[in-house]
């Protein structure tokens, strides 16, 4: 998402809550003119604190459990909004 900036995720497989990169996840990167379309300066980091997003991202990826998220919009290098399919019961 930081070497996106802005942009989409689409067709993440989750087992347990963890996102899997086999089959790897269409990504689609999107160029905004006369803004800074390069990668977050946090990407050079090793370390670093992670933002309310991401950590809100995890919490919804672990309680999705096992699926398909259809969709993470990306801007400004974290993650905005998620779609995803789910069962009602």
């Amino acid at each position: 998402m930081q070497r996106m900036n802005f942009g989409r995720i689409e067709e993440l497989h989750v087992l347990n809550g963890e996102p899997q990169f086999d089959p790897p996840p269409r990504v689609i990167r999107e160029v905004r003119f006369a803004r800074e379309n390069g990668p977050r300066p946090e990407v050079a980091k090793s370390d670093f604190a992670l933002k309310a997003k991401v950590i809100d991202l995890f919490a919804h990826l672990e309680a999705v459990g096992d699926g398909v998220i259809n969709r993470i919009e990306v801007q400004d290098g974290l993650p905005f909004r998620m779609i995803f399919e789910e069962v009602i019961a």
